[in-house]
């Protein structure tokens, strides 16, 4: 069922996982639908020709590139922020400037990104932020610093649902657990570390969470604010 037509979506690190999933999921919905690449231009671009998709390339970590990409867009109907990087090892010996780096993508970015397109975003407008688990829970040393950044997310998706809700503009994150990617394949070296905290014991798989995402965007999610939706196996359960 097409339930996005007629709706503009931008989809922020859009190239690959779970973000080309979301515009896989989008752009069958029927929005019109335009994501941003890093460095990934072949995948950009062989998603971009498999969906219609329109690609810009784009450094999640320059927020007045950001700001200036998004204005350009005009007025927004949707907004996917899946730009994010982890930075994982014990606090007493990450780079200080790979920490602060993680906190431009993974917070500044998000947040910016937000109010951007809040600007022009007509009533009943949607954004989500893709989060993690581990804004909930750590479970293994070396996690700080990302999970600190996840944590922000939740914060921030309170706060400006808040801001927004007198414009029914609804802001929400999806929070997955470990899902099968390139970069954290399902049969890659710390799968059974990662299915020893979970109910059930899988990756979930980039569309799954991308059907997080259709739902949060779609009509039917019109009141659901402010909250964080996890989808993890039972991860932080």
């Amino acid at each position: 069922m097409v339930t996005l037509s007629d709706k503009k979506a931008l989809v922020l690190g859009g190239s690959r996982g779970i973000g080309a999933a979301i515009v896989e999921r989008l752009t069958a919905d029927g929005a019109k639908t335009t994501f941003t690449y890093g460095s990934s231009a072949e995948a950009a671009e062989a998603l971009a020709n498999k969906t219609g998709a329109q690609t810009l390339q784009a450094d999640s970590a320059d927020r007045n590139a950001v700001s200036q990409l998004i204005a350009d867009q005009g007025p927004l109907d949707v907004l996917v922020v899946n730009a994010g990087i982890g930075v994982l090892g014990h606090s007493l010996e990450l780079d200080p400037d790979d920490v602060d780096k993680m906190i431009d993508i993974n917070v500044r970015g998000p947040y910016h990104a937000a109010v951007d397109a809040a600007r022009q975003m007509p009533d009943g407008g949607r954004i989500v932020i893709i989060g993690s688990v581990n804004g909930d829970r750590m479970p293994f040393p070396g996690g700080a610093a990302y999970g600190m950044t996840k944590s922000a997310v939740q914060g921030m998706v309170r706060g400006l649902a808040r801001d927004f809700g007198d414009r029914n503009i609804t802001v929400n994150s999806v929070q997955p657990g470990p899902v099968n990617t390139d970069l954290n394949p399902e049969d890659g070296p710390m799968k059974d570390t990662m299915h020893s905290f979970m109910a059930i014991k899988r990756h979930a798989q980039p569309e799954e969470i991308a059907g997080m995402v259709a739902y949060l965007v779609g009509p039917e999610a019109a009141i659901v604010t402010g909250a964080q939706h996890t989808i993890d196996g039972g991860f932080g359960a």
